[in-house]
Formats: structure tokens, C-alpha cells, sequence
């Protein structure tokens, strides 16, 4: 534990935006594995209705912060990439 009042405050504000951040990475995981996994089913449909909202839960996250907005884009590329090329 640090000694210096700012670094313990720096560690509490850590931990705290850590607890934020952490269940909204987890829900763009779980979604980006989702739309991948409609994506290798075959089912285009399903996958692009996934990828809108796993694109909107980007977006929000790139918007908030708590993702770097470059970082966002590419990952919604990549997944519209793998949606578009199922037949």
C-alpha cells in the first residue's frame, strides 16, 4: 500500500474504474464471440443482428472511454468482415 496520499487515492480510483470497466469489456467478449460463432454456423441473419449490437456496445464503450476509439473500429471491421463473408 502506498505511503503518498495521491497514490492512494490513484489506487482507489483505479480499482473503481477497473469495476466499471471490467463487465463491459466482458459483455463486448461474449458478443463478439457470438456473432463469430453465428458467423461459422452459416447463419448471416443471426450474425448480422448480433454484430449491430455488438457494434453499438463498441461504440458506447469508445465513447465512454473504456475502450480506445481505434481499437473499436477495427474490432467492429473485423467482425463485419467475417459476418459479410458468410454466403
Amino acid at each position: 500500500m502506498p505511503n503518498i496520499k495521491s497514490s492512494v487515492r490513484s489506487v482507489k480510483t483505479d480499482a473503481e474504474r477497473r469495476a466499471a470497466n471490467g463487465p463491459v469489456k466482458a459483455e463486448i467478449r461474449s458478443t463478439a464471440r457470438k456473432v463469430e460463432a453465428f458467423a461459422a454456423a452459416g447463419s448471416k441473419e443471426e450474425a448480422q443482428a448480433t454484430l449491430k449490437v455488438a457494434a453499438s456496445l463498441l461504440d458506447k464503450a469508445a465513447r465512454k472511454g473504456t475502450v480506445n476509439k481505434k481499437a473499436a473500429a477495427r474490432k467492429k471491421s473485423r467482425l463485419a468482415k467475417k459476418v459479410n463473408a458468410v454466403k
